[in-house]
């Protein structure tokens, strides 16, 4: 006979029922994908459905939420489906490497990006002009083009003063929505239209803080301020009711943003409530030490994420190429379209606000 102590432990245990055979249909979408991942809840494809619903759960409870992007995401074409979701209001603002946004102005400007194949010869594609992202493959014309059109804009350094990677890259859309030949491929050109904001937390770590520098040398006045990067995200988030951020990777990025949170502590001299939700999609795993392993419950230890809301935290251990489409067009498919939250033009106003609020020195 069983005890009743084991029953009290089978009751706890196994009250979230059967795992059901996977079955496929001809007319299967993402969306039933998803449904089936959740339905077994087994390995990562149970923790991808987790994340999944998570990321309606933040667009339902209205959460400012932001996305992080680290290595060279954008070089797979993955900017076309940000794109959807800036449109849609699912995404308020971004953290990026500048890679990331550099890549992407590629597709805009109706330059080509190639297959490739990781197991090509290095030293022939170097005599060839060819340079290798893993198995991409893009050309020295293409990124001369690129050049050229971010000197172009950035030239006239007299009309810049120091400002936030935000402003540089509000800069750079606007003038990618009104001169490329495609903005509407580029996400970095529809974050301008639509009041996201994108910080990079490396600015010189980059082809367009290369070009900045470069300017810079030969008398150009635009100049990067991180400690303006740090102000105004940390007024984003202070101004939010709710804080939620998608990390594809980890890294500078993905800490960038976390920081906010230990920020505010320091700003107000008191504990911080720490992030409502996080999702993180990566290959790293956390007993290296690294950060982009590092896992919700130590970001616990540092204020970086709520405590008490631990259903709220979800990670999948995937390559991003892989599990984020499945993320976002599941969430393109369920969630509600919300309004844009326009943060970028509301930057002023929130750092006023964090200053107001803030204890003195």
């Amino acid at each position: 006979m069983k005890s009743c102590n084991q029953h009290t432990l089978r009751d706890k245990y196994l009250r979230k029922g059967i795992i059901p055979a996977f079955q496929t249909r001809e007319d299967m979408r993402v969306v039933d994908l998803v449904e089936s991942f959740d339905a077994a809840g087994a390995f990562n494809a149970g923790r991808l459905a987790e994340a999944s619903k998570l990321f309606l759960k933040m667009v339902e409870n209205d959460a400012t939420i932001c996305l992080t992007l680290s290595g060279a995401l954008t070089p797979t074409g993955m900017g076309g489906i940000l794109v959807e979701l800036i449109e849609e209001g699912l995404i308020d603002f971004i953290v990026s490497t500048g890679a990331n946004v550099y890549h992407d102005l590629h597709f805009a400007l109706d330059l080509p990006m190639h297959r490739g194949d990781f197991r090509a010869n290095d030293a022939e594609l170097r005599q060839a002009k060819i340079y290798r992202i893993y198995d991409m493959f893009v050309t020295d014309e293409v990124l001369v083009e690129t050049d050229k059109f971010l000197q172009d804009l950035l030239n006239h350094g007299e009309d810049y003063p120091a400002m936030s990677s935000a402003q540089l890259h509000h800069i750079i859309g606007k003038v990618t929505l009104k001169k490329a030949p495609h903005p509407e491929r580029s996400f970095v050109a529809q974050a301008a239209r639509f009041g996201v904001p994108i910080f990079t937390s490396s600015p010189g770590d980059s082809a367009i803080g290369m070009m900045l520098a470069l300017l810079k040398l030969h008398g150009g006045k635009a100049a990067v301020d991180p400690d303006l990067d740090v102000i105004q995200s940390a007024a984003i988030v202070h101004g939010s009711k709710k804080n939620g951020v998608i990390t594809l990777g980890g890294g500078s990025p993905k800490n960038f943003y976390m920081q906010t949170q230990p920020m505010l502590e320091m700003v107000f001299g008191r504990p911080c409530r720490g992030h409502d939700y996080f999702i993180q999609i990566t290959t790293d795993s956390p007993q290296w030490g690294g950060l982009s392993g590092a896992t919700p419950q130590e970001a616990i230890s540092w204020g970086k994420v709520r405590e008490e809301e631990t259903k709220n935290h979800a990670v999948v251990y995937c390559d991003a190429s892989i599990a984020a489409p499945i993320l976002m067009t599941y969430g393109l498919a369920k969630a509600e379209k919300r309004p844009q939250k326009r943060l970028y033009e509301k930057i002023p106003e929130l750092v006023a606000d964090l200053k107001r609020d803030a204890k003195p020195l």
